[in-house]
């Protein structure tokens, strides 16, 4: 594939530009729905979601858990994904995420302030599919 049938894959957290990669294409949750980024896409700004973001780069793919943000798609094949945090599948900690989740069920088991229960609940939903993805890259040996 040539590179002018490729894109470039920025991600960029706010405590660090976590990756900028040649890619052949790109898969991230959006506010409508889960959306597939390929060479030539028409230039697009969209919102978003917590999930994970698929990227392949010369027949690899690889996943990113995102949280939220926004994605920005130029018509030159840049794609900048602007996220609260991100973490590589790889580099996900099976303990740090374990005792992310315990705390967090503590929290909701015994506050009754509904913004905390509702930063327990995201911190759980984070962590919960930071743990689906790890234990998929685990299974796929990756």
């Amino acid at each position: 594939m040539s590179e002018k049938s490729k894109l470039t894959l920025r991600i960029i957290s706010q405590e660090k530009k976590l990756l900028e990669e040649v890619v052949d294409k790109v898969s991230l949750p959006s506010t409508e729905g889960e959306i597939t980024i390929l060479p030539h896409h028409a230039a697009l700004l969209s919102q978003v979601e917590t999930g994970s973001l698929r990227f392949t780069q010369d027949g690899h793919e690889q996943d990113v858990v995102i949280a939220k943000g926004f994605v920005d798609v130029n018509p030159s094949g840049l794609v900048t994904v602007l996220v609260d945090s991100a973490i590589y599948a790889r580099d996900i900690s099976m303990e740090k995420v374990q005792k992310a989740i315990e705390e967090a069920q503590e929290t909701m088991a015994k506050s009754e302030d509904q913004r905390e229960l509702m930063m327990a609940e995201a911190s759980l939903k984070l962590a919960m599919l930071e743990l689906k993805v790890a234990q998929k890259t685990k299974k796929a040996g990756i």
